[in-house]
Formats: structure tokens, C-alpha cells, sequence
């Protein structure tokens, strides 16, 4: 197939694929006469493979480790587990953030209702306070 069949069967960008090869993510494909790739189904497997990684937001570094024991069946998965529980942690970090995200932008929402002109906005002069580097509801001062 060409690599625009490969894009729409996977739904990975042509750049993004084009990318992958030259990073050695995915194989080279064999060129037909007229110059086109020639991509086949193990092709389309290795990018679905990769496209499922990134949807776990893996970083593409983790991307190859795991594509490189998919290419060695023989080895043993520790590393594999390793990898994941790393990225567990690295996503139970950015729940943490978002959470601690979340409660600021309460706190500042808490600071209006909406019901006035903007000049006597809560919301608007917890923000302006903090750009003069003030403490604000969202960043009070410890």
C-alpha cells in the first residue's frame, strides 16, 4: 500500500509517519518502480503498535524499548513491566498536578459570579494582582 492508504488505515499523519521511519521506528519500505513506498501489513501492524503507545502518552524513547522486545520474543519482559510502571508514575504525577490545577482555578473562579461589569470582576483582579507579583486566590503567598 502507499503511504497515504497506510495514513488513513492507521490514522497517523503521513509527516508523522514519514518521521518514524527516519527515526527508526518503522522500517523503511521497499520502493515500487515509480518511486513510491510500498508499505505492507507488517507495516500497518509496527504504526498501529506505536499509534496505541502514544495514545498511553509513552514517550517515544519507551516506544522503541517496547518495539525492540516485540522484535526480540525471546527476551524477557521485566524491563517491559519496568517501562510501564514508569509511565504509571509519571501519569499519577501529572493527576497530582492537574488536581492541584483544578483546586486553583476553583479558587479563583470562587472569586466571581459574573453578575457585575468587568471592573468589579473578582476573577479579573485575583489575575492582574498576580501579574504585579502579588498573591492571588489561586497562588496566595506561604
Amino acid at each position: 500500500m502507499q503511504i497515504k492508504d497506510l495514513a488513513r488505515a492507521t490514522g497517523v499523519d503521513v509527516e508523522t509517519i514519514r518521521f518514524y521511519e527516519k527515526d527508526g521506528l518503522l522500517p523503511k519500505p521497499d520502493r515500487l518502480d515509480n518511486g513510491y513506498r510500498n508499505y505492507a501489513q507488517a507495516h500497518l501492524e509496527r504504526l498501529s503498535f506505536i499509534r496505541h503507545c502514544r495514545a498511553l502518552d509513552m514517550p517515544l524513547a519507551d516506544v522503541k524499548r517496547l518495539l525492540g522486545f516485540v522484535d526480540d520474543p525471546d527476551g524477557h519482559c521485566l524491563n517491559v513491566d519496568e517501562l510501564v510502571d514508569e509511565q504509571l508514575s509519571r501519569v499519577r504525577a501529572r493527576l497530582k498536578s492537574m488536581r492541584a490545577l483544578e483546586k486553583q482555578l476553583l479558587q479563583l473562579r470562587s472569586r466571581c459570579d459574573g453578575d457585575h461589569d468587568s471592573a468589579s470582576c473578582g476573577i479579573l483582579d485575583e489575575l492582574v494582582s498576580a501579574a504585579h507579583g502579588e498573591a492571588c486566590a489561586c497562588h496566595p503567598r506561604h
